[in-house]
């Protein structure tokens, strides 16, 4: 995501006209000769005549003596992609192309919501020099980034005119959805090999394990695990030790409908779901499952094809880079729908959506028997600590105090019934604080994976 592209010089299909625009420093001058005419005692007209010739005659030589922006090549230097919370470093690269030197002010078209530490740069470029001057980019927001016009303007040597042009540079900017669980989901990978290698951990047999190989027996291994062929023929106790079975499908349901447009902690609910999506892509396809996803609202937006490539993250970055909000309902039948006819083989299905008792009663649960029948579900959410905040019941003074904690209460309320109609339904439930929907989703598929029932 990191690799550095280079974009092509400006092509334009038409010239545009680089007309001379009076400076500053001419308006002061104009502004000064008045100043002094109007005090001056005498009555001739001739001054006046003369200075404006003299004005006149200063912008025309001036203008001639300028430097044509269209000499002024500019080329920009620039991450294909970058992550929110990242930076990524902009470089300009403008070349001094005439015979004559100048100065050269460039003011690039940025986005705000890329946060550049600058947008303009200005120096003095001699015949046939090149300038190369960069900016750090901190973007807030995700998504495509065209960058097209960098505006050119060369000042004239007596600084009473400069010439302006729009250079057409094409470029752009893929900012994908912000990671910050990495360090701790990776944390999680290094722990002890309890799924790569490990067996002790795993409470059932059966359907989930693989035979990995036979070792000595150690004081912590249950009996049901002794090989007891084995034990006679080398005359000690040796066990089986299994490993997780690998290649198992993981498919995450992305809703990007609205009641993921809420914000918690800062963050709109979408953007701590595709958090926990890159985590369970990173530790699944570590330990050798097939992961894919689908993201939807009121139809199926996305659809990622499942396998365990090490380039599986950053693809699934890529589908959900680009996503916008949708603030209608969201249609999870027609996903699960295409999920199911989609994966058919058996899988664990992470639907990421939010635990709103309307929503989970009126959609969600109709819907879920489409799931439960065959796979193993799991809906994962993340809740919002203002409103345990506001329902903890301190001390109030005014009014609106009390009747806001009655409204959290009664939220709160409604979410323990969401969640207690899901697991009846057969899914498994996490709902989990802001910054933490990842980890514990990791957590929950690695559990489910050592315990067999995937």
């Amino acid at each position: 995501m990191s690799s550095v592209e280079k974009w092509p010089p400006a092509t334009m299909s038409h010239r545009r006209v680089a007309y001379p625009i009076p400076t500053v420093w001419f308006a002061a001058l104009a502004a000064t000769s008045g100043l002094l005419l109007f005090a001056w005692p005498g009555s001739s007209w001739r001054a006046l005549w003369l200075i404006e010739l003299l004005l006149g005659c200063l912008l025309v030589v001036d203008a001639l003596a300028c430097v044509s922006p269209h000499r002024i090549d500019v080329q920009r230097e620039l991450a294909e992609s970058v992550t929110i919370g990242e930076s990524a470093t902009l470089t300009w690269l403008v070349d001094n192309k005439s015979s004559r030197s100048g100065k050269v002010t460039i003011s690039d078209s940025l986005w705000p919501s890329l946060h550049a530490e600058r947008r303009r740069v200005s120096a003095n470029l001699a015949s046939g020099a090149r300038l190369r001057a960069r900016t750090v980019l901190r973007p807030s927001r995700r998504g495509r980034f065209p960058l097209n016009d960098v505006t050119v303007r060369v000042e004239g040597r007596l600084r009473m005119i400069s010439r302006q042009v729009a250079h057409d540079v094409p470029g752009g900017l893929r900012v994908m959805p912000a990671y910050p669980s990495r360090a701790e989901v990776q944390r999680r990978m290094r722990i002890p090999r309890v799924l790569e290698v490990g067996l002790r951990s795993i409470r059932t047999s059966g359907g989930g394990t693989e035979f990995d190989q036979l070792r000595d027996f150690r004081p912590d291994d249950e009996f049901r695990r002794i090989d007891w062929s084995a034990t006679v023929r080398l005359q000690r106790p040796i066990v089986k030790q299994y490993r997780a079975e690998r290649n198992q499908n993981i498919v995450l349901l992305l809703d990007n409908g609205r009641v993921m447009a809420g914000v918690v902690d800062g963050v709109p609910r979408v953007e701590h779901a595709m958090d926990a999506v890159l985590g369970v892509v990173q530790t699944a396809t570590k330990l050798g499952d097939r992961v894919g996803m689908i993201a939807f609202d009121r139809q199926v937006r996305s659809i990622l094809v499942p396998t365990n490539g090490k380039s599986q993250l950053g693809r699934a970055a890529e589908a959900m880079y680009m996503l916008e909000t949708d603030y209608s309902e969201s249609a999870y039948q027609v996903a699960f729908n295409c999920a199911t006819a989609r994966f058919r083989r058996r899988s664990m299905f992470i639907v990421l959506t939010d635990l709103v008792e309307s929503a989970v009663e009126q959609a969600l649960l109709p819907a879920l028997p489409i799931i439960t029948r065959r796979h193993l579900v799991v809906v994962a959410a993340v809740n919002d600590p203002a409103v345990d905040n506001w329902a903890a019941g301190a001390a109030h003074q005014w009014v609106g105090e009390a009747y806001r904690e009655a409204a959290a209460v009664n939220i709160l309320q409604q979410r323990v019934r969401a969640t207690a109609r899901l697991r009846a339904a057969g899914a498994v439930v996490i709902d989990a604080a802001p910054g933490r929907l990842a980890v514990e989703l990791v957590d929950a598929y690695l559990e489910l994976k050592a315990s067999g029932r995937l």
